[in-house]
């Protein structure tokens, strides 16, 4: 099945149970970042400005913003929703994107879902899954023909127009102008620049959800686009040609920490240590962290706010030893004043390990090592972060991150709606609608 039909023409009925299984695992994690990150400023703002920049009309669709409820534009809810998402690194990714996805296909599917006909659950499954086949895949190949390291947005951007397509119902011309200008009006921003100043941009997730879904709205009204270049050109037609065969959804991780992907095994590493010699942050005078090149260009001083301290890596490691997790709290809360945080953050050299590199190695791999006052020096070995393929979080371990997250923002009762809700999508008788009026009201709102 080429792109453009499998964008439109994908049904629940022919997607492997284990791919079935898996998404509504990534729309309840997403949904649990999403809560976390409603108090981040970069939510905030962009909220507010959606409402201003992105307004809705009379005579045109609509949508209530996630955990917000006021009604903008659907590409303006697809806008606040990325942005909040991606305010709080906590969400899904694919290591062949070096980024991520679900922090604009759920954002698609929330704004469009929400302004056009009700939708069944098994529908909304596909929609997720098809979008998430369809970034993936466009990732991969921007990362093969362009020499720059381009954020998420670059690429997320043509699912969210395909998702748009689909449930406007338009067809395949529409939806190849729709990838089109997704693909130019992308933001082709340069991730290193975040990662070196780290900032409220981000991932460029937010800007991205609003190209794809502008661009599906345009071509929708006869807006036409020159052809993607990552769906369409035949370099990349390899890419494309397991689409339906090999789910790339499957290959996706899901975050055990709020922080950078590049930094979790040194996390994993430090709280394996932890645990297994019963330490606690006095007892260790230095801490030595070996990794890849990528990882080691992560922050090593004490971070000033949560942007800063998403994209450190010495930081988490320190707030892993110290307070025996790295959760909300760590990255958003006391963690950023925590002098004996502050302590260890200081002690911490990072070196660059070029066996760790790729292509030599695979799965982002780290070591840590912690010298402790009594003389001794503990290493980790080579460790792989946890919650890829190789070693998936279990339904409880995302279950029990969801709420972690909600907690403080949602009553525990609607969280615990929610996560039915989502789950019940896979019913004969789902219907997205449950989720969007749990969803889309504001955090003090919505009945359980």
């Amino acid at each position: 099945m080429d792109p453009f039909d499998f964008s439109l023409q994908l049904r629940y009925e022919d997607i492997p149970s284990p791919v079935l299984e898996k998404a509504p695992d990534l729309i309840l994690d997403l949904l649990g970042v999403a809560a976390a990150g409603h108090r981040t400023d970069a939510a905030v703002i962009a909220r507010n400005c959606a409402c201003g920049l992105f307004g809705a009309s009379a005579s045109n669709p609509s949508a209530r913003m996630l955990f917000d409820g006021r009604v903008v534009s659907p590409a303006g809810a697809a806008f606040a929703a990325a942005t909040q998402i991606d305010s709080f690194d906590a969400h899904d990714g694919h290591p062949l994107t070096k980024g991520h996805t679900g922090v604009a296909v759920l954002p698609a599917l929330l704004a469009f879902g929400a302004s056009h006909a009700p939708i069944s659950g098994r529908e909304a499954l596909a929609c997720v899954i098809a979008g998430f086949e369809m970034a993936t895949r466009a990732a991969i190949a921007l990362h093969a023909t362009v020499p720059d390291y381009h954020t998420s947005g670059a690429w997320n951007a043509l699912a969210v127009a395909a998702i748009g397509c689909r449930l406007q119902g338009l067809g395949r011309d529409e939806l190849r102008q729709a990838l089109g200008i997704a693909e130019y009006h992308g933001p082709r921003s340069q991730m290193m620049r975040e990662i070196d100043n780290p900032s409220m941009l981000h991932d460029g997730s937010g800007w991205g959800a609003l190209a794809g879904a502008s661009a599906a709205v345009l071509a929708a009204n006869g807006f036409s686009g020159a052809p993607a270049i990552t769906v369409e050109a035949d370099e990349v037609a390899e890419l494309w040609s397991d689409l339906g065969d090999r789910w790339l959804i499957d290959e996706h991780y899901i975050k055990p920490y709020p922080v950078c992907r590049w930094a979790h095994a040194v996390i994993d590493g430090a709280l394996m240590l932890r645990a297994e010699h019963g330490l606690e942050g006095p007892d260790v005078a230095a801490i030595e962290i070996d990794t890849y090149q990528d990882a080691a260009k992560l922050a090593t001083d004490m971070p000033a706010n949560t942007a800063k301290a998403q994209y450190s890596l010495a930081f988490p490691v320190a707030a892993a030893i110290e307070r025996g997790k790295v959760g909300v709290d760590e990255v958003m809360g006391s963690g950023l004043v925590d002098q004996d945080v502050a302590r260890l953050v200081a002690v911490t050299t990072v070196r660059e390990e070029p066996r760790y590199n790729p292509p030599r190695a695979r799965g982002r791999p780290s070591a840590v090592s912690l010298v402790l006052n009594d003389g001794r020096r503990l290493s980790s070995g080579t460790v792989v972060p946890r919650g890829g393929p190789d070693e998936p979080l279990s339904r409880a371990e995302i279950s029990q991150k969801f709420h972690d997250y909600a907690e403080g923002v949602l009553e525990p009762s609607r969280a615990r709606s929610i996560e039915r809700a989502v789950y019940g999508l896979s019913e004969v008788d789902g219907r997205l609608d449950n989720l969007l009026e749990l969803v889309l009201t504001d955090v003090g709102s919505a009945s359980a």
